[in-house]
This record gives C-alpha cells, sequence and structure tokens, in this order.
C-alpha cells in the first residue's frame, strides 16, 4: 500500500481468477475504492482507521467486480459499474449503474472508451491531473515495462479492436486534460503517463504479454 499521488494509494495483489497481479486504488478524500482487491499487506481493517471509510466502489468495467462484496459486507459500501456492464449483477441490490460523462463519488469522471468491452471506462480525476484506466491499456510489469494492449487472445476482432481503442485513446489525449496514468493492470504511470499513451497512440499501439 503506498501513496502515489496526494489522496491516491495504490496497492496490488493477486487475482483469484486470473492469478496475477492486478492493481487497485484508495482515493482517502470521499473514500472511494477504484476495482478493489483486498490489501495484502493491510488487510480491509486498514480502512476503518481512514479519515472516510469506504463510501463508494467505482469499477471501471463489469470485470473489476473483484472483492467489492468483502468491502458491501464490512462497510455497506454501494457499488457503482458502468450502465453497458449492469447486466453482469443481476440480483446484486448494492450494485447502481453510471453512464459515461457523469460525475462519481471523490470527484471521478467517467469517460466512455468501449471497443474491448461496451462497458470499458476510464475515470478521470481532474483535481490530480490523473486518469484510471480499465483494460484498454496494460503494462508488462507492475513497476517497470511497456505498456500496449492486451493479446490478441482476449480480443474478439484485434485489427478492429485496436484500431478503435487508438482512435478512442487518441481522442482522450485530445479532450482530457491529465499527466497520470494508473492502470488496473500494471503498476501506474506517474509524472510521464500522458508523454507514454501519447507516444503509444503515435506508433500504433503495441501488444503486452502478462
Amino acid at each position: 500500500m503506498r501513496e502515489v499521488l496526494p489522496g491516491i494509494y495504490h496497492w496490488t495483489a493477486v487475482h483469484p481468477n486470473i492469478h496475477i497481479e492486478v492493481s487497485s486504488y484508495w482515493l482517502e478524500d470521499g473514500g472511494v475504492l477504484i476495482d478493489p482487491l483486498l490489501p495484502p499487506d493491510a488487510g480491509i481493517e486498514w480502512f476503518a482507521e481512514r479519515s472516510s471509510t469506504p463510501a463508494a466502489i467505482v469499477l471501471s468495467n463489469r470485470h473489476h467486480y473483484r472483492k467489492s462484496d468483502e468491502f458491501v459486507r464490512a462497510y455497506g459500501t454501494p457499488v457503482l459499474c458502468p450502465r453497458a456492464g449492469l447486466h453482469e449483477f443481476t440480483g446484486h441490490d448494492e450494485v447502481a449503474p453510471y453512464d459515461p460523462g457523469e460525475r462519481l463519488p471523490g470527484g471521478l469522471t467517467a469517460i466512455e472508451i468501449g471497443a474491448l468491452c461496451p462497458d470499458e471506462n476510464a475515470l478521470h480525476l481532474a483535481a490530480e491531473r490523473a486518469l484510471f484506466l480499465a483494460d484498454g491499456i496494460v503494462r508488462g510489469a507492475q513497476d517497470h515495462g511497456p505498456i500496449g494492449f492486451v493479446p490478441d487472445t482476449l480480443m474478439d476482432d484485434p485489427p478492429e479492436t485496436k484500431r478503435q481503442l487508438l482512435q478512442r485513446y487518441g481522442q482522450v489525449l485530445q479532450e482530457v486534460d491529465f499527466d497520470h496514468v494508473l492502470l488496473a493492470h500494471g503498476g501506474p504511470l506517474i509524472g510521464d503517463g500522458r508523454a507514454r499513451l501519447q507516444a503509444l497512440v503515435e506508433a500504433g499501439g503495441g501488444t503486452v504479454e502478462f
């Protein structure tokens, strides 16, 4: 568990289904979790000692529910999921939809990405010039290595999916003001996130193996 930007904490844990380390985030201001697994070095009890207890969970896509249920049981935390992915949670009364462009808890704003899956979103935190990305861009290792697309085997139509991702991230670079990129798969890019995403788009993309 480490503070990577003022009030933004990052940790990694092994995903129980895909068996690789993934990233989760905590926004101290407002008590917001993004794509949470439990931090192995701190446990769920860590959040009870914060200035804000978990008030909301925001999923960048439906696949990132992860250990949200643990926070729901412990703190009664509501979960926000992109509306396009809400069908995944039939019967989960604590899961509510959000739409692209919507202002979310913690000062986040949802940005539609799509392409990889209909509910793929980025989350922009303007106050810290930070952009949280779901699965469209990943990093080959937690704290080092290149960024790029997931392997073709994880795409329904790789050429078209990559074309759409490049187009959409190009639009985000033009329209959204950010410096840092915080990934769900791979360590955060602090300071050079925008430059590295710009370089990837200008290069026409690239694939990263987990």
